[in-house]
């Protein structure tokens, strides 16, 4: 069993388990540049923060339909039907695979006696898909996404509804993320906080700083279940 004290595993998806970088694709498809897509995604969580800060929610869906119609405002020249071209960006969700170092690191982590949880922004459903894909869906234990506690990480009660649903307290749970705005959350809320680094060279000084860090998910594993000597 783990020795850390944390029994649990909670997994932010997007960019974390997920490699986005096939999206950029998609807005070429549209006849928009591909750098855009970054700058889409920014936008998606920006938009979904300040609903959650205003006390209103949309899902991650609705929220990045409008987020691909702004972008194309911005699209000089730019003719055609946007909604179907917001939705072909949307699709391409479902067709993502986890990165490289995913498979091996959450293998290693489930072997160790480590529960692990997913927890994201988007949708439980095409987590699902992209853990069934990669093979991993049998060592989740849960598959989450906020339209539970309908307010987007890192609200603190999004935090609180993982670790409710895993039934431990929050600092018997660990929080894994690319993004430090999720680890700065996570923390706040009591969990500790998993940094994946993946090629990031710092950490913002400004925000709660991570219980671990590491390059990806192969380094954390290895980290969390190498016994200290």
């Amino acid at each position: 069993m783990p020795a850390d004290g944390h029994h649990v595993i909670v997994f932010d998806v997007n960019e974390t388990l997920s490699d986005l970088t096939p999206l950029r694709l998609r807005f070429e498809d549209i006849g928009a540049p591909g750098h855009l897509m970054p700058t889409w995604f920014a936008g998606v969580l920006r938009d979904g923060f300040a609903l959650t800060i205003a006390g209103a929610y949309a899902d991650f869906a609705a929220v990045g339909r409008d987020g691909v119609r702004a972008v194309l405002s911005g699209v000089e020249g730019w003719t055609g039907d946007v909604d179907a071209a917001a939705q072909h960006v949307l699709d391409g969700f479902a067709h993502l695979d986890v990165h490289p170092d995913v498979p091996d690191g959450v293998r290693q982590l489930s072997a160790a006696g480590y529960r692990l949880v997913a927890m994201t922004n988007g949708s439980a459903a095409l987590t699902e898909r992209l853990l069934s894909r990669a093979g991993l869906l049998d060592r989740f234990a849960a598959v989450l996404d906020v339209g539970g506690p309908r307010c987007w990480k890192p609200a603190p009660a999004a935090y609180r509804y993982a670790v409710d649903r895993a039934g431990v307290q929050p600092d018997q749970a660990l929080m894994v993320a690319v993004h430090p705005w999720d680890i700065d959350g996570a923390r706040r809320a009591g969990l500790g906080g998993a940094w994946l680094r993946r090629g990031v060279p710092a950490y913002p000084r400004t925000m709660s700083a991570p219980t671990h860090i590491a390059q990806d998910l192969r380094e954390l594993a290895d980290a969390l279940v190498t016994p200290r000597t």
